[in-house]
């Protein structure tokens, strides 16, 4: 964080001082913020935030003795540390951010990239990140910090010096969006897509369409909206932002795409197409399994380009780079046996492009192995959507489809219902029960998919199976 007093972050999120040993009202701080006490250390900043299963406030005394100088606190703690009071933690983290921001933005030259969408948000934002470092210093999330608390806390990494910030923007429910984005008025809003993930959070589709064009409705006047042609509902968020005399530029595969993609391959190793950047075309490789980052890569580059990076360099970064994020589409395991990871997260959409990714990089002679966990917060659509993977899957010809967990029972019984007659797809109860019978499953030139929500856990199965055939 930048250097402020004591008496600075008390005023920026209308807090009481109450400053421990030597401190003043006037005593400088500038160390990292976070809410974990096990992050910190000397001279760092200790926001005491009430959770769902602990309370912040019992850490306090924690971060005291690793050596921060500041705990931003909701009552006050016995513990050897200066302390500002609030009304609500989150609300002053969140407050503290903006006004970082908005000191930095004013004393240099920041630009700020905001990207949120149903998927890709986390690949995209790393893409971006890749293609930005070498033009100057920026700041991204670091994993998928996109929500009230991660996205305050990747702001407030920012200095002076930094050129770049980078956010990705999640919500669980309307209105979340236009909060984190009103925090730092972005100069682009990437939109990717509109999906039903969160979907029972928002209430349908086109309540999480509407969400979603929270984040053009922020962007500062003058700013860029740089939206997927190939999304009819993100595609109609450009009306949005002719209103507010926002410009577009669009990515897709379709001729009216600024940034558009065609002949694309997809195999073990990666992707291949070919980009068109207006009138100039290029090759790309990238090593990122699956054809869907292709729209990814496609967002990351229209947004560097706007920010005056040469589509040759942003295309030349882009295939530096292996992987997406860990849990992500991740390859493990070797050569008898290759595992992929992408067990972070589940959607209806990004289930099914991992899936088709699957039956695409399996070659003659080799087995395609699903093991497929429930997909989370999709509320009363979970039930259609779970079917439809499972008759998706037996669609796809995949050779064994492995379910686990009560949750995710009802795409095993799509499954068989759809024509996995013969002990094409079985069903555990466990990630360990599955673990057993794939140690003994799986044989040589297997291609094994592992996909499910984070709430499953099944990134921890992908991963023991990744060091077990390794």
């Amino acid at each position: 964080m930048i250097a402020l007093t004591l008496a600075q972050i008390a005023h920026a999120t209308s807090g009481r001082l109450q400053p421990a040993g030597t401190a003043t009202a006037d005593t400088v701080v500038s160390g990292t913020v976070d809410t974990d006490s096990r992050n910190l250390g000397a001279g760092d900043i200790f926001v005491a935030k009430p959770g769902e299963v602990t309370d912040g406030h019992l850490f306090v005394d924690a971060a005291a003795g690793a050596g921060a100088a500041l705990a931003i606190v909701e009552h006050v703690v016995d513990a050897p540390i200066s302390q500002i009071v609030v009304a609500d933690a989150v609300q002053a983290l969140a407050d503290l951010a903006r006004m970082v921001v908005a000191r930095v933005r004013a004393e240099g030259t920041l630009r700020i990239v905001g990207i949120t969408g149903s998927n890709g948000k986390t690949t995209t934002k790393n893409l971006l990140a890749r293609i930005l470092s070498d033009e100057g210093e920026t700041v991204a999330p670091r994993a998928s910090y996109n929500n009230e608390v991660g996205a305050p806390l990747t702001m407030l990494r920012v200095q002076a010096s930094t050129r770049f910030l980078v956010c990705e923007f999640g919500a669980s429910g309307p209105g979340a969006i236009a909060k984190l984005a009103g925090l730092v008025t972005p100069d682009i809003g990437v939109v990717l897509m509109v999906g039903m993930a969160h979907a029972g959070g928002f209430g349908g589709i086109e309540e999480t369409a509407r969400a979603k064009a929270e984040l053009v409705a922020a962007v500062r006047p003058g700013g860029l909206a740089v939206l997927n042609a190939d999304d009819p509902r993100v595609a109609a968020m450009a009306a949005g932002a002719a209103e507010r005399g926002i410009a577009v530029r669009w990515f897709g595969t379709t001729a009216a795409a600024d940034v558009r993609a065609g002949d694309i391959e997809t195999d073990a190793a990666g992707t291949r197409c070919v980009l068109t950047v207006d009138d100039e075309q290029l090759p790309l490789r990238l090593q990122v399994l699956g054809a869907h980052h292709v729209m990814n890569a496609m967002a990351a580059l229209t947004a560097a380009v706007a920010l005056g990076v040469s589509p040759a360099d942003a295309v030349a970064r882009l295939e530096t780079v292996e992987l997406a994020e860990r849990w992500r589409m991740q390859p493990m395991g070797g050569q008898r046996v290759r595992i992929i990871n992408d067990a972070y997260n589940a959607s209806p959409d990004s289930m099914v492009a991992a899936l088709r990714t699957l039956a695409q990089i399996t070659g003659p002679g080799e087995r395609t192995v699903a093991v497929l966990g429930a997909m989370s917060e999709l509320g009363e659509y979970a039930g259609e959507a779970h079917d439809r993977i499972g008759e998706l899957a037996v669609r796809l010809r995949i050779q064994r489809i492995v379910v686990i967990g009560p949750e995710a029972r009802r795409l095993f019984l799509s499954a068989v219902a759809e024509g996995s007659w013969d002990n094409e797809a079985v069903y555990f109860a466990t990630a360990d029960e599955a673990y057993d019978y794939l140690l003994t499953e799986l044989r040589d030139g297997d291609r094994v998919l592992v996909k499910s929500s984070n709430a499953a856990g099944l990134r921890f199965l992908g991963d023991r199976l990744g060091e077990s055939f390794s």
